[in-house]
């Protein structure tokens, strides 16, 4: 949602100087320079939750997660060159040749890091929560490393549906079949995605990247383009309550 307030104050004062010094309008140079203090406040309040989606919500050691770092610098990189380009500004806020240089340059790098913005919604899914209220993955819960960690209670989850375990730096899906609990990696082995964000039918996990399918007993690729099987933890009930090993 904030995404697009310093893209439009930002491109918005890029298009004003050039204008501006095209026509001779110098009165939209002032214009210009309020819309890039506002650009760049706004971008740094847009940044907060973008940098909370990067460290929670990204899956590690995955495409999504490489595609995320080189959004940020070039969301850095733009964001540095329109601050520099308003320090090319004289005291009537008129820009100097090279800063608009600089603006347009900031303004390319900022459509870059807004495509890559894109294919993270679409194609990583690193967006607003998508599932129905009774499918997928609905928690994340947070485990210190042990040799085995309480998942939940037996009755937690529904037939088919998923919960996300992070135990120490690893995250573990936890999720109920027909034929009872299973607890396997989150980490899809073809680029990373993550299960817990998939979807869970007959013992089968599917990855919402790409569509690998995985058995969820056996860590079997049963469909690809994954290749690779994926960990399984053994999972045992004690006392109404459903253990991990891990």
């Amino acid at each position: 949602m904030l995404v697009g307030f310093p893209v439009a104050y930002l491109f918005g004062s890029a298009c004003l100087d050039v204008v501006g010094r095209a026509t001779g309008r110098r009165t939209w140079f002032q214009t210009a320079s309020h819309m890039n203090a506002l650009g760049l406040g706004t971008a740094l309040a847009a940044a907060v939750p973008g940098l909370i989606d990067y460290v929670f919500a990204v899956p590690p050691k995955s495409s999504g997660k490489q595609r995320a770092t080189d959004h940020m610098f070039a969301n850095l990189s733009a964001l540095t060159l329109f601050a520099l380009a308003r320090a090319g500004r004289r005291r009537d806020a008129e820009p100097r040749a090279w800063s608009i240089a600089v603006e347009l340059a900031g303004t390319g790098l900022m459509t870059v890091a807004g495509w890559l913005g894109g294919t993270l919604v679409y194609r990583n899914q690193i967006a607003v929560e998508h599932l129905t209220a009774n499918a997928g993955s609905h928690e994340v819960a947070v485990l210190p490393e042990r040799e085995t960690v309480d998942a939940g209670a037996i009755d937690e989850l529904d037939v088919d549906q998923m919960k996300l375990l992070r135990v120490g730096d690893r995250r573990i899906v936890f999720a109920r079949t027909e034929k009872g609990y299973v607890a396997f990696d989150d980490r899809c082995t073809h680029k990373g995605g993550s299960l817990a964000d998939g979807s869970l039918a007959c013992g089968t996990v599917q990855c919402p990247w790409h569509g690998s399918q995985f058995d969820v007993s056996t860590g079997k690729a049963t469909q690809g383009p994954a290749e690779e099987s994926i960990g399984t933890y053994e999972v045992e009930e004690r006392e109404g309550r459903i253990h991990i090993r891990t």
